[in-house]
């Protein structure tokens, strides 16, 4: 694994644990790491992880709208 030094203002208020979710998320998000790297990179269990996605407005779902629809089509064909 590389390591990556970083230079941050002081007024961001960041810390290290900080940095890292957000990198973390963001390159889930992205779609360059898994749910599991990025959780490991930022240090969290899988389910941690996607608890804390939700603090970076992340979703795990990684739907489109077409798919969505079809999925709530194939739903409603289903009568629970």
């Amino acid at each position: 694994m590389k390591t990556l030094t970083l230079e941050i203002p002081d007024s961001l208020e960041l810390n290290e644990k900080e940095v890292k979710n957000l990198l973390a998320a963001r390159l889930y998000e992205k779609g360059s790491l898994t749910l599991g790297q990025a959780a490991e990179l930022a240090g969290y269990s899988k389910r941690s992880f996607m608890e804390i996605l939700a603090d970076y407005n992340v979703s795990i779902f990684d739907y489109t709208a077409v798919e969505l629809e079809n999925d709530l089509k194939n739903a409603q064909s289903y009568h629970i």
